[in-house]
């Protein structure tokens, strides 16, 4: 008996370690704007979540009111892109809003990337910038555990409800100002990206 409690806190500790590493981590990351402006890896821990912050129903992404693609799927999942903003530090974060318009809840297990290495399981992992023009691919980046730079937890988002998301990818050339962002299931939406 006492040796399942102390495994259960074990793991617990563990568990809690890996997440302060893995917020201090991400903390670190990011362009030199100087303190000034907040980082978009500093936003993964708040989109990160599998519950949303802020109720039940999830918060809009944060520029909510612009709208700069959409992207349809089946049963009423409806992809709201809000922003696709460069940073100094070399990196392309993708923001926005998914809502389910249908009558049963999602779960994005189709939305996850196919690597094998890949830890996240319900997630945008499986994100993509395309550049046409330059015929390039650009994946969702990863941390050293595996873990993609993009909106994880992403389950069980009942009918009326939507959640931020977000996927950060390497930048593409300062001249490629237009992508097309595409997710498994979904028809690709070409935005422009800003800086």
């Amino acid at each position: 008996m006492s040796i399942r409690r102390t495994t259960k806190a074990a793991r617990g500790a563990v568990a809690t370690a890996s997440a302060i590493g893995l917020a201090l981590l991400v903390a670190g990351c990011g362009g030199g704007d100087g303190g000034t402006a907040q980082k978009p890896a500093d936003r993964k821990p708040a989109s990160h979540s599998a519950t949303p912050a802020g109720g039940g129903d999830g918060s809009p992404a944060a520029d909510a009111d612009k709208v700069i693609g959409e992207m349809k799927g089946a049963d009423g999942v409806v992809v709201t892109l809000n922003s696709a903003v460069r940073d100094a530090g070399g990196f392309v974060t993708v923001e926005g809003t998914v809502t389910n318009h249908g009558t049963r809840a999602f779960n994005a297990i189709d939305w996850r990337s196919s690597e094998t290495e890949l830890k996240s399981r319900s997630s945008v992992s499986g994100a993509t910038l395309v550049d046409m023009a330059g015929k390039k691919r650009y994946l969702v980046l990863r941390d050293t555990h595996g873990e993609c730079l993009c909106t994880t937890g992403l389950s069980g988002l009942l009918p009326g409800q939507s959640r931020p998301i977000f996927a950060q990818f390497p930048a593409p050339p300062a001249k490629v100002t237009e992508v097309d962002f595409l997710l498994p299931t979904l028809p690709p939406a070409t935005i422009k990206i800003t800086d």
